[in-house]
């Protein structure tokens, strides 16, 4: 273990020295932080039995098998591979489960003439499990597609000249506070019958009762058929109640009953012998037996798994439609340390009692048409214009998979909540903190499925736009929680594993790197990174500030920039300390103290210092709105000194360094050398006096 701990040490070693140039005292530094490493990973996992907020020694292996996400934001999600297959899980939030549920399936079945003429699991695999189904498709007949938040399944069935096309929905809407925080997706079949003579259609969607883990055989779990009707719409399906100690919730799988189109069901089987009694009961008549009742709780060790089929008869050279659906009702969870007790988002609309799977489903399968006429009055405008290349229209949408499937949670702020509860002793100025809060909830998503900390603020300084431009709420929401880390404090102190030192974990009128890894308690314990002590990084109050005016600039939301006005004071008072020498400009302390946490940079820096001066002109700019002619002073005095230093210590006639230090690296191109030039352009302050 500790040697692979050196292995990544010495990556990050390797980068500003030659092969055989290594200074003995950074050897000894490196050796000091494998170590570090390797003794707190031994605590973290094997004693305290939790897993590593990043894991160096166990990493989870790359495979290039995933797609398009199921899911709204903030209830978790189930991911799709290219393929068809269930083969990621993020239900219990901030956690992911990769392991592909082989039950979980979509099956076809034709018949002709009262006669069944072909059943086909629509998948390529060849399991060891349920040996007695058809497997094996061959994928030279299927297509996938994606553009998020949809998908699209294409199979042409061998010989039959019938072509399945299966689009796949999850809310996902810009500006939409509702919907796009359900725990749903939908699955539209199109039918195209290219014989001349009529077919009965029949699709099956089977699913294993969990996730795939070892809780799936913990006992207790069970099932049940269900009916839903509202509004002369009918729903029918199975739900499957999946009962941990921790976090219990119900999936949904179902079909929407009309005209024409029937729903059956098997309400329990067993996924792990040879199935033939459901695969049986399909061939019969294309139809499943539908059984009363509930299914008995399964024994420990036992696995269960159900299976709902849609059926409908579509014309020769005709074209029908079968819609079938997937809900998940996690409606209260714990996170790690299980200290509070947490409210998902859509509670608000569906109840927090975890019965809301059959209501879920029902609106899935009655408003998705709406969701998807949305999504493409949201798409078509940048799909269709003919300026932007294809690789940036694919990147703007499939990027955002990360919104909902980035361990993502939208929590309901409690009714009884008051302000002293989420303003902390010193954040009582925040004076439209809780109403914000308590009308759009609160909104966290992971820096990566493998570092898992919750609104990693240096690299969410990227990803804002998305939030600020899509969902603004959850934005504005989300600098509130930010805003409140800021003005407290966390005097606790605990020891850096890349310096070794000792410090506290949250220093005041600091912004916090992060607000806490779901495997504790976040908003409540925040910085779960323990590699650097932030508190002395140079970016982080920088991009706070940026992100205030820029929010601002988007949404006119006066009060908000009221609210930040002084905390943006705050933070930049506390920057001020970094500028050593008083020209202006900040200088970096000789360590890596920015977001490129392997990357030292010493004295004046292109990326810290672009920061610094785009954050002290937008300062410039909230003084003038606000009418604070003082601080607007003060300000444009530091903004006139630090461009003059920045010019002088940097250029050097073709571009800027990368600091000023005078090393072997000093004269590199640093890519994100302009970010803070970039923020302001955002925001209509790139030119003239505003020119940093």
């Amino acid at each position: 273990g500790w040697r692979v701990c050196l292995a990544h040490s010495f990556e990050e070693l390797r980068q500003p020295y030659g092969a055989g140039d290594v200074p003995l005292r950074d050897v000894l530094r490196h050796i000091g932080l494998g170590l570090r490493y390797f003794r707190w990973w031994i605590k973290k996992t094997r004693i305290e039995k939790k897993s590593a907020f990043i894991d160096l020694l166990c990493a989870v292996p790359l495979q290039q098998i995933y797609g398009c996400p199921l899911g709204g934001i903030g209830g978790g999600t189930i991911t799709r591979g290219w393929r068809g297959e269930f083969c990621r899980w993020q239900l219990n939030p901030g956690l992911y489960h990769y392991e592909t549920v082989i039950a979980n399936q979509f099956t076809v079945c034709l018949r002709c003439k009262e006669q069944t003429i072909y059943q086909q699991v629509l998948s390529v695999e060849r399991p060891s499990s349920l040996q007695g189904w058809n497997w094996g498709y061959c994928g030279h007949y299927a297509f996938y597609h994606a553009l998020y938040p949809r998908a699209w399944l294409v199979y042409e069935l061998p010989g039959q000249k019938v072509v399945l096309t299966c689009r796949q929905v999850s809310p996902v809407i810009p500006h939409d506070y509702k919907d796009s925080s359900l725990p749903v997706g939908v699955f539209i079949w199109e039918v195209e019958n290219g014989r001349d003579e009529d077919v009965e259609v029949s699709i099956m969607f089977s699913l294993q009762n969990g996730t795939g883990a070892k809780e799936d055989r913990s006992g207790g779990h069970w099932n049940e058929p269900f009916s839903f009707q509202k509004d002369g719409e009918r729903v029918a399906g199975v739900l499957l109640h999946h009962c941990p100690a921790v976090n219990p919730f119900t999936l949904a799988i179902s079909a929407r009953e009309k005209a024409g189109t029937g729903v059956t069901h098997v309400t329990a089987f067993d996924p792990t012998g040879l199935g033939r009694e459901v695969w049986q009961d399909l061939l019969q008549d294309g139809r499943l037996d539908s059984p009363t009742g509930k299914s008995r709780l399964t024994e420990k060790g036992e696995v269960t798994a159900a299976a709902v089929c849609a059926s409908c008869r579509v014309p020769a050279h005709g074209h029908k439609t079968l819609e079938l659906a997937l809900a998940w009702d996690m409606p209260c969870v714990h996170f790690g340390s299980k200290e509070k007790l947490h409210f998902r988002r859509y509670t608000r609309f569906f109840g927090s009692e975890g019965d809301a799977a059959p209501a879920l489903s029902h609106y899935a399968l009655t408003h998705y048409e709406e969701w998807e006429r949305k999504i493409e009055a949201w798409q078509n405008p940048i799909l269709e214009n003919s300026q932007l290349p294809c690789w940036y229209k694919s990147a703007l949408f499939n990027e955002l998979y990360f919104m909902t499937d980035g361990g993502t949670i939208w929590m309901e702020v409690p009714p009884d909540c008051r302000a002293e509860d989420l303003q902390g002793p010193a954040g009582a100025g925040l004076s439209h903190l809780l109403p914000v809060l308590r009308e759009y909830g609160r909104f966290a998503y992971l820096e990566g499925q493998e570092y898992r900390m919750y609104n990693t603020y240096d690299v969410h300084f990227y990803a804002s736009f998305a939030l600020i431009m899509l969902w603004p709420k959850l934005q504005i929401s989300l600098q509130y929680d930010i805003a409140v880390t800021v003005v407290n404090e966390d005097v606790q102190l605990r020891q850096y594993l890349m310096c070794g030192q000792t410090a506290q974990v949250k220093m005041k009128n600091v912004v916090p790197h992060d607000i806490g890894d779901p495997d504790d308690e976040p908003w409540q314990r925040v910085n779960a990174y323990l590699m650097h002590n932030t508190a002395d990084w140079k970016d982080l109050n920088l991009k706070f500030v940026l992100q205030v005016y820029r929010d601002y600039y988007l949404t006119h939301d006066s009060l908000y920039l009221q609210d930040m006005w002084p905390v943006c004071q705050a933070v930049m008072e506390s920057e001020m300390k970094f500028d050593t020498d008083n020209d202006g400009l900040i200088e970096n302390g000789g360590f890596a103290d920015q977001t490129y946490d392997a990357w030292v940079v010493h004295g004046a820096s292109a990326y810290c210092g672009g920061l610094w001066l785009a954050a002290v002109c937008m300062m410039c700019k909230m003084a003038e709105v606000l009418g604070d002619t003082e601080i607007r002073q003060k300000y444009l005095g530091i903004l006139n000194k630090g461009k003059e230093a920045f010019e002088r210590m940097l250029w050097n006639g073709k571009y800027y360094n990368y600091d000023s230090s005078g090393s072997d690296t000093s004269s590199s191109i640093m890519s994100d050398q302009c970010a803070g030039q970039w923020f302001l352009g955002a925001c209509g302050l790139d030119q003239g006096e505003f020119e940093v």
